[in-house]
């Protein structure tokens, strides 16, 4: 069953879209407080499709997400209570807990480390509000962190280019199906 190369297709399509940039923005806002897809799937097609924007692109990226952690350091800083049930809900129990051990050992410093971690990076901008990090350092080390991690997927991603692109479409069946049997396999695994 193929229905990778049509999914690859369609995404390589948006990636030129005129407002793409501002759907990759808006994504990456709402991914740093509660969206799960993380904004490196629209940023590294839009990166391979146009090389010349990708580094503005990482920018807007940073940015938006920067933003948005600031809305969730403002979740957890004001309205913890509320939304507490919906960490459990989600799954994000264990991420949560380990983000707060970090937050006790290392302070300011996991901020930047989240930027590159794979928990989902809206558990650290809560966290960090639930924890009454510092306003400031939290927003500075989250755009560093997260500026250095898209401009690092945006370049790589641009390297590559329509080069690339034509490549990993030709092998896009088999590594789409592979995430998917690692998926399941994590998922019995993690049980």
């Amino acid at each position: 069953m193929k229905i990778f190369g049509a999914m690859y297709d369609k995404t390589m399509e948006w990636s030129k879209h005129r407002f793409a940039a501002f759907w990759l923005s808006f994504v990456s806002f709402i991914e740093a407080i509660f969206f799960p897809i993380p904004p490196d799937v629209m940023l590294i097609p839009m990166s391979m499709s146009a090389p010349k924007r990708a580094l503005r692109l990482a920018l807007y990226t940073a940015l938006a997400s920067t933003l948005g952690g600031m809305i969730g350091y403002a979740i957890g800083y004001y309205a913890f209570d509320l939304v507490q049930i919906y960490i459990l809900k989600l799954g994000y129990q264990a991420h949560w807990q380990q983000a707060i051990e970090w937050f006790k050992a290392w302070g300011v410093l996991v901020v930047f480390v989240a930027g590159f971690s794979p928990i989902p990076y809206k558990v650290f901008t809560i966290a960090a509000g639930v924890m009454q990090m510092a306003f400031l350092p939290f927003v500075l080390t989250a755009f560093i962190s997260r500026a250095a991690r898209f401009l690092l997927v945006a370049k790589l991603a641009a390297w590559g280019g329509e080069r690339f692109a034509a490549k990993l479409r030709k092998s896009i069946e088999y590594i789409g199906w592979g995430v998917v049997v690692l998926a399941v396999v994590a998922y019995f695994i993690l049980r």
